[in-house]
């Protein structure tokens, strides 16, 4: 994950060409609800898993507004939990293709490609592959690898913070999986917001923070492959210089709610377990979070392999508007 130096700024953040569609948040519609059997929140405050509902389905859904509610309930409850996904990573690629079109990206935005991918992967650019195995053979995509001489919180983070144009949306599918151990734990950045007093907001409001991933050119040399330079998924993801310039509190266009998208409040996210969720994967679980609401930490407590596949779509340039407020707010106006 890209490393942090927070400097003061008069900026709301974000790039002009890469700005959200949307000209208000989404509103669940309902139009999703046929497709759910059942649902239950995790927590109070984040997470939501849905009992029903298969992604293929979704997919021959003609009515966008079934994906403007997915979208919706997504960045609202920040992590969702599908069980036992029939899905193939080329029908991942296409639901996040249609979920962040749904979302509001920019038309300049679509999915990632992460810098240390292969090229001619055989799943294709867009997939990153998380494996445990690979991790020990010093190969696939290294960015996952755990320290395991710091502590295991060391490994909070959103996907993607070091490009210009970072992730809104991931979806992670495990189907190798540890008879026990390899939980994942997401975090809500609008609950940790809205913890803060108001002058502790306003000063995190006039700050920004560079996020800095320059140790992947290390990566990419220890591997023999060459960094992808070209078109990550966004214009404004090119090149070879991995540091992006984000604020500090940013809205969620989808929602209108403010979150922290650094991890300079370190211990704000790590120590408030009720702020915190922890899933336990079955084969074929699927999840799909929010990046730009949430912070996510793999648990690296297991031997067996543990392998799935990750698609990340590129929404906004991060950015606040000074208007927008906080996820309790919104639910008690």
């Amino acid at each position: 994950m890209p490393s942090v130096t927070v400097q003061d700024s008069n900026l709301v953040g974000g790039h002009a060409e890469s700005r959200p569609r949307l000209s208000s948040p989404i509103t669940y519609s309902g139009a999703l609800d046929k497709y759910i059997k059942t649902f239950a929140d995790v927590t109070p405050v984040i997470g939501r898993e849905i009992y029903g509902l298969q992604i293929r389905a979704i997919l021959k859904e003609e009515d966008e507004a079934v994906f403007r509610d997915m979208a919706s309930l997504i960045s609202q409850r920040g992590v969702v939990f599908l069980k036992d996904q029939d899905v193939t990573p080329s029908e991942m690629k296409d639901f996040m293709l249609r979920l962040t079109e749904a979302g509001g990206c920019p038309a300049s935005s679509g999915l990632h490609v992460h810098p240390l991918t292969e090229e001619g992967s055989e799943l294709g650019d867009q997939i990153s592959v998380i494996s445990s195995e690979k991790q020990k053979k010093g190969g696939g995509l290294t960015h996952q690898l755990s320290d395991v001489s710091r502590f295991a919180s060391a490994g909070w983070h959103s996907d993607i913070t070091f490009e210009k144009v970072p992730s809104d949306y991931a979806m992670l599918k495990i189907h190798t999986l540890p008879e026990t151990g390899g939980d994942t734990l997401w975090a809500s950045g609008y609950e940790i917001y809205d913890r803060l007093s108001e002058p502790m907001k306003q000063l995190f409001e006039g700050l920004t923070a560079t996020h800095d991933a320059s140790f992947f050119h290390d990566e990419a040399r220890r591997l023999g492959n060459p960094l992808r330079e070209g078109i990550r998924g966004s214009p404004l993801n090119q090149g070879g210089n991995l540091t992006a310039v984000h604020p500090i509190i940013r809205t969620n266009p989808v929602t209108g709610w403010n979150d922290l998208l650094l991890n300079y409040l370190f211990n704000l996210v790590t120590q408030n377990h009720d702020a915190q969720v922890r899933f336990r994967w079955a084969k074929n679980d699927l999840a799909i979070w929010d990046n730009r609401s949430t912070f996510h930490c793999a648990t690296y407590d297991y031997d067996a392999a543990r392998a799935g596949d990750r698609v990340c779509s590129l929404g906004e340039a991060p950015y606040l508007d000074p208007s927008s407020t906080g996820r309790r707010a919104a639910l008690d106006a």
